[in-house]
């Protein structure tokens, strides 16, 4: 696939500079650009659906708990 981007005169020098460093092609770049974007995302998706379980677990175990104490009361 060819895709063509439009970058302004700043994210051209950035672009022309790291491929200079790297000695890469700058299509080469961008492709590990958006392949390092794309990691970067599921790392964070993936990190905030931990979170989202870690605080689930912590409720139902509150909940948990003070279920028990109703159950330990001699009602």
């Amino acid at each position: 696939m060819v895709a063509t981007v439009r970058l302004d005169d700043n994210l051209e020098n950035t672009l022309n500079r790291i491929s200079k460093i790297l000695h890469k092609k700058k299509s080469d770049v961008i492709r590990e650009a958006i392949s390092f974007y794309a990691q970067s995302i599921e790392k964070e998706k993936k990190s905030r659906i931990l979170s989202a379980i870690e605080k689930t677990k912590d409720i139902d175990k509150k909940e948990f708990k003070d279920f028990e104490g109703t159950t330990d009361d001699g009602i």
